[in-house]
């Protein structure tokens, strides 16, 4: 199986958060032929293995897409599918460049379930493992190496009140549902920044209204994405501030995450990406990943890379350049060497094989998802 065949086989079995345990074995069969031991957990994550002993170098991926099944189509250069760019393009590069291992210490390479959800995959993860180098595969570019993601809090606020009569001076229950909601926007934009990925942001995704006889229900759908150096309970206590803790739904909450740009795993993969004829480029996101929560927890050496835009995410027009795809497995392979080939982290020296990304000025801003800098 060549690695082309590695990502279309897992592009062709179609796998939304819930329904991911066909792809798991297709993954696991493809990791098998490639020379891995593997199983599912009980989570069911597919863990491919290959090598002994430490370090551990860990590929955190995930199997799982959003919803909307996709033809999987190969043409010009380019292979069309759900999950090309998020993050199923990553996962077979890491696959197949992890093949080649033949040195000291063990690569992991983890097709985690949920990620598009809940994480589930990664919170079953987290506390039974614990990799010395970590990378987490979604979309970078090939050239690209993520180093940061803003954190998320996602809320259910919910209202109830009396119906009134339009004519009434007392206000309803939706206008005090919109009132609180512009107490909120107002509580964001007092912490914005020149830099999307330093600002905290909201986003109203759903108004709910509901009426039962004069009793009236306004629930609101609130996402925010928080900037390093704030925390979530921050937000709590805002909602606590104004009265509507208790009546709040925490859906969804992970910290905000920024690694060293200088870190092991940065250098590595920059190194790579420079042998491959290219300038790195450091992101910092404006989304989540499961590094969100692995970062915090193992406290190693990390950084999030793989092939594709993330401009194509969760679109219908997904898809992934082949050649972009092939030049990630190179740098890939030349990441887990460098990795596998450093002293265990009691004694951890950085190689100084491996060349430190400086980062410059800010790249363009605008509506990209992310925010780079260039490595020198």
């Amino acid at each position: 199986m060549d690695e082309v065949e590695v990502l279309r086989s897992l592009l062709e079995t179609y796998s939304p958060s819930g329904n991911e345990a066909a792809a798991v074995r297709k993954f696991l069969g493809a990791a098998k032929s490639l020379g891995f031991s593997g199983h599912v957990d009980r989570a069911g994550n597919g863990i491919a293995r290959i090598g002994v002993g430490r370090p551990k170098v860990m590929f955190l991926g995930h199997i799982d897409t959003v919803e909307g099944e996709l033809p999987v189509r190969l043409k010009g250069g380019r292979i069309a599918g759900r999950g090309a760019c998020d993050a199923k393009g990553a996962l077979a590069a890491a696959l197949v460049a992890a093949s080649r291992h033949a040195g000291a210490g063990e690569v992991l390479v983890v097709a985690a379930v949920g990620e598009e959800r809940d994480s589930r995959g990664a919170r079953h993860i987290i506390p039974r493992h614990r990799p010395d180098f970590l990378i987490v595969g979604e979309p970078s570019g090939w050239s690209g190496v993520t180093i940061g993601y803003k954190g998320n809090l996602a809320l259910l606020v919910r209202f109830e009140g009396e119906r009134t009569h339009l004519s009434s001076p007392a206000p309803t229950t939706v206008e005090g549902a919109l009132a609180f909601l512009e107490r909120l926007r107002a509580f964001a934009a007092s912490r914005r920044d020149e830099s999307g990925f330093r600002s905290l942001t909201m986003k109203v995704h759903s108004i709910t209204t509901r009426r039962a006889g004069s009793a009236e229900v306004v629930e609101l759908g609130v996402n925010l994405r928080l900037p390093p150096g704030m925390r979530t309970s921050e937000i709590v206590a805002f909602l606590e501030e104004n009265g509507v803790a208790g009546r709040t739904e925490v859906v969804d909450r992970s910290e905000a995450v920024e690694v060293d740009p200088r870190n092991v795993v940065v250098r590595a993969l920059c190194t790579g990406i420079r042998r491959a004829g290219a300038q790195p480029t450091l992101l910092r996101k404006l989304g989540t990943s499961d590094m969100n929560l692995a970062v915090p927890a193992w406290d190693c050496p990390a950084a999030a890379y793989g092939p594709g835009d993330s401009h194509l995410d969760h679109t219908d027009g997904e898809s992934l350049d082949v050649e972009e795809y092939r030049r990630s497995v190179g740098i890939l392979d030349s990441a887990f060497t460098l990795l596998a080939a450093q002293p265990l982290p009691s004694g951890l020296v950085e190689s100084p094989k491996l060349a430190s990304p400086t980062p410059r000025g800010p790249g363009p801003r605008g509506t990209s998802p992310s925010r780079p800098r260039r490595a020198a």
